[in-house]
């Protein structure tokens, strides 16, 4: 369906038909087999010399060249399609693959040929969590994005940052089996909310905003936090997660009304319940329904299997690899999962009965990463369990030596990719971060 062809003449949807059909789809349980991953990444000018040797502050990259660029781009022969966020990052999402290293090969390759052909353009594309330099601008004005940019402007400025700004590594992971045990989808929900601030922590790479220092390791994660929280917050883990994630979507607020023509409309405080009760301003539709599942960003998103979207954008050609590596194994190797649930469960305590990611636990991991001394001690169990797992799951020796290199470098000694930007003695200009990341191509530097 088209954005144009949104009201159709699709019959309404009661309360009760949108309860049974998320209560239906939102967790499809079996055997964990499949394994995904969406890279976001930042993409930016590397040519930022001026005349007479000397360096310019970095200026965004024009949208006239960033379409140019990506048109490129989608005549590559990729197996992981290729989307564009609103502030123009780049995305790449890997179809389902059966194994860690069918996606690691498929995506690794994607990537060399994407670098490849932004080489010559003078672009690279840059692993980090937000935009170090440049205010959020948006590149595509679509009815979703207007809608978005207003509806998330109530609540302040993180809105624009987010859509604009911002990039991660997503990973996603089957939902798991009906019934209890390390690998029963129950079991798996409650792991994804409480392992997700060690995933934070672990992997913070976003210091920096607009030209400064934030405060936050993880800048990506606080401007999530800072959200609207019906469209950010995660559902009470306590119950079943089938009843509770239905109830929120219910109860979240609509983000637009789609329409055929014209501007889509804005609401404020209709949630979706009231909205099938009162059929006004116009009756919702199954397609409604599907949509407002898309404007819905918890930290863990239900989709049928879980989509974990707590991690920031990662430094270096291959630093992706890693996170990608860690929670595939603490997730779908019952030992390391089943370790990694015993070392997270007593973090409970401290998160309190906030949801994430606005609870004390969530915030700390933004702010200290891990510096935070609970969260350092559960990472360093959680890493260790990762890497005894990757064996069994045919991890080959590159992939295993990437995971033990990040343990040492940074979960052994209580840090994380952040550090290496806050250790410096002056915020880095663009070829010197490019360089400490290694995120361009070797055609990319003038």
């Amino acid at each position: 369906m088209s954005e144009g062809d949104c009201t159709g003449v699709a019959p309404m949807v009661t309360e009760a038909e949108v309860e049974a059909l998320v209560h239906g789809i939102c967790f499809k349980t079996g055997p964990p087999r499949s394994i995904g991953v969406e890279l976001e990444w930042l993409v930016h000018d590397v040519h930022g010399f001026d005349n007479a040797g000397g360096y310019t502050p970095p200026q965004p990259v024009s949208p006239a060249r960033l379409e140019a660029a990506y048109a490129v781009l989608r005549a590559l022969p990729l197996h992981s399609p290729l989307t564009v966020e609103p502030g123009g990052q780049l995305e790449l999402s890997s179809l389902p693959a059966t194994s860690l290293m069918e996606c690691v090969t498929a995506v690794s390759a994607d990537l060399s040929a994407v670098r490849t052909a932004l080489g010559p353009l003078g672009l690279a594309l840059t692993g980090l969590g937000t935009d170090p330099w440049c205010p959020p601008s948006r590149l595509l004005h679509e009815p979703r994005y207007d809608a978005m940019e207003k509806y998330l402007d109530r609540a302040g400025t993180a809105g624009r940052h987010m859509m604009c700004s911002s990039a991660s590594v997503q990973v996603c992971l089957d939902a798991g089996y009906e019934e209890p045990g390390p690998l029963g989808h129950g079991r798996r929900w409650r792991l994804a909310h409480l392992l997700g601030p060690v995933l934070v922590a672990a992997f913070a790479n976003s210091p920096l905003s607009e030209g400064r220092l934030t405060g936050w390791r993880s800048t990506r994660q606080v401007l999530w936090a800072d959200i609207e929280p019906g469209r950010s917050a995660a559902p009470p883990l306590d119950g079943d997660p089938r009843t509770a994630w239905t109830r929120h979507v219910l109860d979240a607020p609509v983000m637009c009304i789609r329409a055929d023509d014209g501007p889509w409309t804005v609401p404020k405080g209709l949630s979706l319940r009231a909205w099938t009760r009162s059929g006004k301003p116009r009756p919702p539709t199954r397609e409604d329904v599907d949509y407002h599942l898309t404007t819905l960003f918890p930290p863990v998103r239900p989709r049928g299997h879980l989509e974990l979207r707590m991690i920031d954008a990662q430094p270096g050609d291959d630093g992706w690899i890693v996170p990608l590596a860690v929670t595939t194994a603490l997730f779908d190797d019952p030992e390391a999962a089943e370790t990694a649930y015993r070392t997270v469960k007593p973090l409970a305590e401290r998160a309190g009965p906030g949801p994430a990611p606005r609870n004390e636990l969530w915030l700390s991991a933004a702010r200290q990463a891990l510096h935070d001394s609970e969260l350092r001690e559960a990472a360093v169990t959680c890493f260790a369990a990762a890497q005894e797992a990757l064996p069994r799951l045919g991890a080959d020796e590159a992939v295993r030596d990437a995971v033990a290199a990040f343990t040492d470098r940074y979960v052994a000694r209580g840090r994380c990719p952040a550090d290496d930007l806050l250790d410096l003695p002056d915020l880095p200009d663009l070829p010197d971060l490019l360089d400490r990341c290694h995120v361009h191509g070797k055609d990319a530097r003038p």
